[in-house]
């Protein structure tokens, strides 16, 4: 399920350039072959209005604003648009027990999700205009899956109760105020923030380690808290520093005082990781949902993701400046990276309960 976001104005963006799209063959609903390398964006959209329709799944109006997007499509280009939140997991589940039946044209899954909708052949590979502006870890070769946005790990303060904000994992570790990451028995956010962990501490995806020990002496010393944190705990004011991804962290605040709280991505090292857009090999829809993602990586719009407070995939994308305003200045990601090796993370992620059971939660009482 999607967390809650603001809602904002809409901003309709016209979408204009045409090229001719890269992409694979693959077999649709009915059995045909649809080749998406043949098809320009004139066709697209052409073929798009004819459908009418894009239903999608896990793209819920309110996180990372995608309401914006499907109201300019809908505006722009005559599109409905219907959709049902759920896990990444649930998603898949969907596009795999329906198939020819399928109901859902596009999801939105985290990143390790890509792949395994891949391997399913659960896809349809279709990589859009901007395909070069997009990092090569942040896509699929063939364009199965690739990323509209990316979270980064911050640090959200409560500046009513820590006077001095911690800017890094050492100002993290030496201060005197209590840390909530949630439960990393189970949330992937609170996973990263060990891994984030781990990254600046000389660890890795492969070596884990690190992150443990930092946050098991943090819960030697009493200061792990046991607190979810989540937007009402937040205000509640029982979180005094909370690890988020970014545009969590920056929805809460300003959902809550944006004078209250500190967000900051840490300055020794961060992990980025971020949501991948799955066509359905099986959608009724095809066409719509390829104009989608094609839209969703426009200037418009990833200046409607950057105003639901998540970072656009495209370096180069011009955002307005109502969506810049948004987000955290560049300079804070200087020592952000992804995930370098997304298998040997899948693997230590299975790993991670128990130890974090064994030797970090021993500790809290």
């Amino acid at each position: 399920m999607r967390g809650n976001q603001l809602s904002w104005k809409r901003t309709v963006v016209v979408m204009t350039s045409v090229f001719l799209l890269a992409g694979c063959a693959t077999e649709t609903k009915s059995g045909t072959s649809l080749d998406t390398s043949q098809l320009t964006l004139d066709q697209i959209v052409e073929k798009a209005k004819q459908e009418g329709e894009v239903n999608s799944v896990g793209m819920p109006d309110t996180w990372a604003n995608w309401g914006e997007t499907w109201g300019n499509l809908a505006k722009e280009y005559g599109l409905k648009h219907t959709d049902t939140d759920m896990s990444s997991a649930e998603e898949l589940a969907k596009f795999e027990a329906e198939k020819e039946d399928a109901t859902a044209d596009i999801g939105d899954v985290g990143i390790a999700f890509g792949p395994l909708a891949k391997q399913k052949g659960l896809t349809l590979p279709y990589k859009t205009s901007y395909w070069n502006d997009i990092p090569d870890w942040a896509k699929d070769d063939e364009g199965h899956w690739l990323l509209g946005y990316t979270g980064t790990l911050a640090f959200i303060t409560d500046k009513t109760k820590v006077q001095n904000p911690p800017k890094t994992w050492a100002d993290l570790k030496n201060g005197s105020f209590k840390i909530a990451i949630g439960d990393v028995m189970k949330a992937n956010q609170a996973q990263f923030a060990v891994l984030a962990a781990a990254y600046a501490n000389g660890g890795d995806e492969k070596n884990i380690q690190p992150g443990i020990d930092f946050f098991a002496e943090l819960a030697k010393n009493k200061r792990l808290s046991t607190s979810d944190p989540s937007l009402a705990n937040l205000e509640k004011g029982e979180v005094e520093v909370a690890i988020l991804w970014d545009f969590n962290a920056l929805g809460y605040r300003d959902k809550i005082d944006k004078n209250r709280f500190d967000v900051l991505i840490p300055e020794e090292a961060s992990v980025s990781s971020g949501y991948a857009t799955v066509i359905n090999k099986y959608a009724k829809h095809p066409h719509a949902a390829m104009l989608a993602r094609e839209y969703i990586l426009s200037d418009a719009g990833q200046s409607n993701l950057a105003r639901g407070y998540a970072r656009p995939i495209r370096a180069n994308a011009k955002l307005d400046e109502s969506a810049k305003a948004m987000l955290l200045p560049d300079k804070m990601y200087k020592n952000a990276r992804p995930v370098g090796d997304l298998t040997a993370w899948e693997e230590t992620a299975k790993k991670l309960p128990q130890l974090w059971q064994e030797q970090v939660l021993i500790h809290v009482r």
